[in-house]
C-alpha cells in the first residue's frame, strides 16, 4: 500500500498506478540478488519506482500514463524525505500543480520544455536564443521559486 502511494505522488494517472506498483515488485523480485540486506528495502523500492515513472516519462509519446510531465519530472527527482509526509498526496501535490500554473509564462515554458520535453539546456538555449548557462540559473531560480511557493501553501495551510 505505502508503494502504491509513493507512485501516485509521483504524478502517475491513478489508473496506472497498481501497474506500476506490481511493476516494480516485479523488478524487486528480479533484482533481489543485488539488494543488500543491510540497507533500507522501501528506499530500495521507492527507487526502483521512481526509475520505472522515469522510463514513462520517455515513452509517454506510445501511451499516456502520465498526467502532468513537468510536474511528474519534479516529483521524481526530488528526494525521498520529500514523499515521507502523509500529506504530500493530500497537500503538496495540489500545491505544486497551483504553483506550476502561476508561474509566469516565460517560467513555465522552461518548465514543460525541460521537464515534459526533456529537452537539455543547450538544446532550449539554441531554441530560445538564450545561453546555456541562462537556462540552466534559470531553471535553478524556478526550483526555488516553487519550492517556496510549496511551502508557502503548507503554512497558509497549517500542515
Amino acid at each position: 500500500m505505502q508503494l502504491r502511494s509513493f507512485v501516485r505522488t509521483l504524478g502517475v494517472d491513478p489508473d496506472w498506478v497498481d501497474d506500476l506498483a506490481q511493476e516494480a515488485f516485479l523488478v524487486a523480485f528480479r533484482e533481489k540478488a543485488s539488494f543488500d540486506r543491510s540497507r533500507d528495502i522501501g528506499k530500495w523500492l521507492r527507487g526502483i519506482a521512481r526509475n520505472l515513472v522515469r522510463n514513462e516519462i520517455r515513452k509517454d509519446a506510445r501511451r499516456r500514463r502520465i498526467l502532468h510531465e513537468a510536474l511528474a519530472e519534479l516529483l521524481v527527482s526530488c528526494e525521498d524525505q520529500c514523499h515521507e509526509s502523509a500529506h504530500w498526496t493530500e497537500m503538496k501535490m495540489p500545491a505544486l500543480r497551483d504553483c506550476v500554473e502561476q508561474l509566469p509564462s516565460k517560467s513555465r515554458q522552461l518548465v514543460s520544455e525541460r521537464y515534459g520535453g526533456g529537452w537539455l539546456a543547450d538544446e532550449m538555449a539554441e531554441q530560445l536564443r538564450m545561453s546555456a548557462s541562462a537556462i540552466r540559473m534559470g531553471l535553478t531560480r524556478i526550483r526555488r521559486q516553487l519550492k517556496q511557493c510549496i511551502e508557502q501553501k503548507a503554512v497558509e495551510e497549517g500542515t
